[in-house]
């Protein structure tokens, strides 16, 4: 299968492309930094795109702005390298009858996780407020009787409720995909990913996820500072499972159930809180040992940790790298370099 991997030259994307081949796949790169062995371009430009589509079996969408960013003042830029950018590659799809598609999906667009109240039951906790944030209030409480809340993981099924302008521009991608499927008889599937991290993340931006963070601070020699108390709860999966996921899913396209759209929880399955991440990832590095600053960011949600036994129990694949292996592999491994703005490439 010939399979277009956009965001190819970019940290997943690139892992993707070495696993499509060692699976016997011809990849072919599409990526704004793309090297002689791909094509230049940008997936918001409708002629690079059809040209790259020439002789394409499939296509893996990794192309997007990530992270959290910079409050609003970023916004037009996330929809147009990841809306807009989807909508012009799912055109050009279209019109060259290219009919199977991966997106890179997120698990930002459940907003906060799940949450179980002691009397009520499950119930979807609001944002954050100001006050509580700089009180030291980082819980979020039953938004009917204010008890604590038990966090639990999220099941694909779970309503949508981004948070903020990526997670926003993330379900609209899903959207596009599923009306594209609808329309044209495709197959989409939807990897939400979790926190993803390894061997060429990008290094410390404001686009980066909190793993480059941490890993950057420890090769500056200084401790990693973990905002809120550290107890805020995540999935770290490795870039290599995730990019092992991608090749479950594409080759599992022609036989995919529930219709044309299907999204499916990437995780490691392993919840670990933030201060354990980053004690652990410390410790393989060598120190200094993290500090917990009490910072916040606004937008941020404070527990997200999905189940990916769907992606399991449907098409057989498991994250195989623990979260002791992993951590130590990534305090050892080469961090890519500062890009000089957001790239449409960076997932």
């Amino acid at each position: 299968m010939r399979v277009l991997v956009t965001g190819g030259s970019g940290f997943i994307g690139s892992h993707i492309v070495t696993v499509l081949e060692a699976a016997g796949h011809e990849p072919a790169v599409f990526d704004t930094a793309a090297a002689d062995s791909g094509k230049r371009g940008d997936v918001r430009d409708p002629e690079a795109v059809a040209e790259a589509l020439r002789g394409v079996d499939a296509v893996c969408h990794q192309s997007a702005m990530v992270g959290l960013g910079k409050g609003f003042a970023d916004a037009s830029a996330y929809v147009g390298n990841n809306d807009l950018g989807t909508a012009v590659l799912l055109e050009q799809m279209a019109t060259a009858g290219v009919h199977r598609l991966v997106l890179a999906g997120s698990m930002v667009v459940y907003g906060e996780g799940r949450y179980s109240c002691p009397v009520h039951g499950v119930v979807r906790p609001g944002p954050r407020g100001v006050p509580d944030l700089d009180s030291g209030r980082f819980e979020p409480a039953c938004p009917l009787c204010g008890a604590a809340l038990d966090p639990e993981l999220v099941g694909e099924d779970a309503p949508a409720d981004p948070r903020n302008v990526y997670a926003t521009t993330k379900l609209a991608q899903e959207h596009l995909s599923a009306a594209w499927a609808r329309a044209t008889g495709g197959r989409a599937v939807s990897l939400r990913y979790h926190n993803v991290y390894g061997d060429g993340m990008p290094r410390d931006t404001p686009y980066a996820g909190v793993a480059s963070f941490f890993r950057s601070a420890l090769e500056r020699g200084e401790a990693p500072r973990v905002y809120e108390d550290g107890a805020q709860r995540r999935d770290f999966v490795h870039v290599d499972d995730v990019a092992a996921a991608n090749v479950v899913a594409l080759e599992a396209l022609d036989d995919l159930s529930g219709g044309g759209f299907r999204a499916y929880n990437t995780g490691s399955g392993e919840p670990r809180t933030v201060g354990e991440m980053a004690h652990e990832l410390a410790a393989a590095f060598g120190g200094p040992d993290p500090v917990v600053t009490g910072e916040y960011r606004l937008g941020d949600v404070r527990h997200i940790t999905a189940s990916s036994e769907r992606f399991r129990r449907e098409l057989g694949w498991s994250a195989r790298v623990t979260f002791a292996e992993g951590m130590a592999r990534f305090a050892k491994d080469e961090l890519a370099p500062v890009a000089a703005a957001p790239s449409t490439t960076a997932s």
